[in-house]
């Protein structure tokens, strides 16, 4: 069941309270706090376990109000804010004074984004403010794309879960780096390169480093509890086999194009051959092979076109080096 106003309204009444609620968004459930509030912030990386120098997005209700939160608007950004706003899109900007540091990791820059999704949007204006929202999930794991997903991974350490169905993009929102002298791509997401391209009119680099922090670049994250090992497509099928038989619990993301192979293995996903189903359903798959007791996946890259390219990006950082205790 899904939000309803009394839903909102009570939502709104704990984040004014310094409470954690989480929020549906179309691209994940995101552990939102008032914008403004440091100690409520603070509370985020505790619950989270997230470094407090790794900046949070700030979540405002629409694009008519990003002037309230950064020092300068390039020409660039809004014109990208007028296409894709609502939606998965982040913008990097220099930080306003009503950002605390505390949001941004003691950064001057900050990142904002009006999410697509009507229970967030409800819930912003009637809130009347902006709210700090990473992903509702301990910091590193699988991002969450239900309410049970949150309910799961977080328990009672949330004040409020807002229940707005499953998300609809999967994959966290494309960030945007407008700070500079040319727009590049810090994180590849529910916004294609195309697209970006398309509007903006020139070609957006994606660099692997970035003088800005910006969320989702740790090598190690949207990681399972299993571990993630990348090969060629073609080679899946008989990576997956041998490593069952060297008493692996194997779980195995399965290209479209292999469909229907036989496979060894503990369990198998078949991903969907269309990039949006693929990005809709990638945490879930991850999670469910997790819950079938998997203690290694196998898994493939698409191709890294429109959607493919967040896609990938999730799965390399997914096959990231985990940090040691």
């Amino acid at each position: 069941m899904t939000a309803g106003i009394s839903d909102i309204e009570k939502a709104a009444g704990v984040l004014r309270g310094g409470g954690l609620v989480a929020i549906p968004t179309e691209t994940v459930y995101g552990l939102g706090a008032d914008a403004e509030d440091p100690a409520a912030i603070a509370r985020i990386f505790r619950v989270k376990g997230r470094p407090p120098s790794h900046p949070l997005i700030v979540h405002i209700g629409g694009a008519e109000q990003l002037d309230e939160w950064v020092e300068d608007v390039p020409r660039a950004a809004r014109l990208l804010a007028e296409h894709f706003w609502p939606g998965p899109l982040t913008l990097v900007l220099r930080r306003g004074p009503r950002v605390p540091l505390e949001a941004t990791g003691g950064l001057e820059t900050v990142a904002v984004r009006v999410p697509d999704h009507p229970v967030a949007l409800a819930l912003l204006s009637a809130f009347g403010g902006g709210v700090t929202a990473p992903s509702a999930n301990r910091f590193g794991a699988v991002s969450p794309t239900t309410a049970d997903h949150v309910r799961a991974e977080l328990g009672d350490a949330v004040d409020f879960v807002l229940d707005g169905g499953p998300c609809e993009v999967g994959v966290e929102s494309t960030i945007v780096d407008v700070t500079g002298d040319a727009p590049s791509i810090l994180r590849p997401g529910g916004v294609t390169r195309e697209d970006l391209e398309a509007v903006l009119g020139c070609p957006l680099a994606v660099p692997s480093t970035s003088r800005v922090r910006v969320p989702g670049r740790h090598p190690s994250h949207y990681a399972p509890r299993a571990r993630v090992v990348l090969v060629e497509p073609e080679k899946v099928v008989s990576e997956a086999e041998p490593a069952q038989e060297l008493g692996h619990r194997v779980g195995v993301l399965l290209p479209a194009a292999f469909a229907g192979a036989e496979v060894k293995a503990h369990a198998v996903v078949t991903v969907p051959d269309s990039m949006a189903a693929y990005a809709r359903g990638l945490y879930g798959f991850l999670r469910e092979l997790d819950r079938q007791g998997c203690d290694l996946i196998v898994a493939s890259l698409p191709v890294e076109e429109g959607l493919g390219l967040a896609i990938a990006n999730r799965l390399r950082r997914a096959a990231g080096p985990r940090p040691t205790a």
